[in-house]
C-alpha cells in the first residue's frame, strides 16, 4: 500500500513539474513570471529550451521510477538534476550571491525535491517481508 501512495505522490509531482515545462516552451514569460529572468530577444528561445528540458526530463524520469518497477533508477534523473540545482544555488550563496525569498523557495524545493526521488527510489528498491505481497 505504501509503494502505491509513494508512487502517487512522485507522479503528482511528475505532473506539476511537466506542466510546468510545457507551459515554459508555449510561453516562455511563464519564467519570467515565476524566476525573475529576463526574456529579451534571443534570450527566449534558450529559456523556453533549457528551463522547459530541465521540468520536463526530470518529470519524464519521475514518472517513468514511478510506473515501471524495473525502471526504478530512473527516478535518480531528477535526483541529480535538483541536486545539481540545490548545489549551483549554495555556492552562489556562498560567493556572495544576492538572496531573496524567490531563491530561497527554490533552495527548498530542489532541497524536497532531491529528497523525494532519492528516498522513493530506496522505498520503492525495498524487497517486502514474510507474508507481504512483493511490490509491483
Amino acid at each position: 500500500m505504501v509503494h502505491w501512495v509513494l508512487r502517487g505522490v512522485v507522479l503528482l509531482w511528475a505532473a506539476f513539474f511537466f506542466i510546468l515545462g510545457v507551459r515554459g516552451i508555449l510561453d516562455p514569460a511563464t519564467f519570467t513570471d515565476m524566476f525573475g529572468i529576463a526574456v529579451d530577444g534571443g534570450a527566449a528561445n534558450t529559456v523556453r529550451a533549457d528551463l522547459s528540458a530541465f521540468f520536463l526530463v526530470s518529470a519524464g524520469g519521475a514518472a517513468i521510477g514511478a510506473l515501471m518497477p524495473r525502471w526504478r533508477g530512473a527516478l535518480f534523473v531528477p535526483a541529480a538534476l535538483y541536486g545539481t540545482a540545490l548545489v549551483g544555488r549554495l555556492v552562489g550563496v556562498a560567493s556572495g550571491d544576492p538572496v531573496n525569498g524567490a531563491i530561497v523557495q527554490a533552495m527548498i524545493v530542489e532541497a524536497l525535491s532531491t529528497l523525494l526521488m532519492a528516498g522513493s527510489w530506496r522505498l520503492l528498491s525495498r524487497r517486502a517481508g514474510p507474508g507481504i505481497a512483493e511490490p509491483a
